[in-house]
């Protein structure tokens, strides 16, 4: 079982860093490989709606996404894992979700299959404010995402009220929520 953790934060060491290297430890601990992807270490282009992905299934634009196709094709699992900016996701991990086009082509224009059935996904996001709707833009977005790649949607931890740095160790169920999490997937 191959788990894929995206990264989308440009917080490394912050809360949704440490939320993301726990769930990959409880997959680990439950047996599977774990790769982490850091997207704001990563040259990803926006989508620049050139439309070749309809052409024959592949970006024409050449950048990190090239390694990332090929890791979510191979991904037993995927978590996305973000902080909340203005409701939705930051531009870094943004940029990638939209370089996934290259998905819906495959399936909704050139009808081809999914690399692999019976996929898990799961998304971990960190808020600083207490909204009522403070994940549902972010959420929309990663399950049209997962929706493309034929990944189901299967879990969620989403933490209101943290924003500063490390603060997310004094959550009192959030590091514990996150290794289960992980631990499930991986099943």
């Amino acid at each position: 079982m191959k788990i894929l953790g995206i990264m989308g934060s440009p917080r490394m060491g912050g809360n949704t860093d440490t939320l993301m290297d726990e769930a990959l430890r409880g997959a680990r601990d439950a047996g599977a490989f774990a790769e982490k992807i850091v997207v704001d270490e990563l040259d990803i282009s926006p989508c620049g709606e050139f439309n070749g992905c309809s052409m024959d299934g592949n970006c024409v634009i050449h950048d990190n996404m090239d390694d990332i196709y090929e890791s979510l094709d191979e991904a037993d699992a995927v978590i996305i894992g973000s902080p909340i900016f203005f409701y939705g996701l930051p531009a870094q991990l943004k940029a990638l979700v939209d370089r996934c086009q290259v998905f819906w082509a495959r399936k909704y224009v050139l009808k081809q299959e999914p690399a692999k059935r019976g996929r898990k996904g799961a998304f971990i996001a960190v808020g600083a404010t207490k909204g009522a709707n403070l994940f549902d833009g972010a959420k929309l977005t990663v399950k049209c995402m997962f929706d493309v790649m034929d990944v189901d949607y299967s879990d969620e931890l989403l933490v209101r009220g943290v924003d500063r740095k490390g603060e997310i160790k004094k959550h009192p169920t959030a590091m514990k929520d996150a290794y289960e999490l992980g631990k499930k997937l991986a099943k």
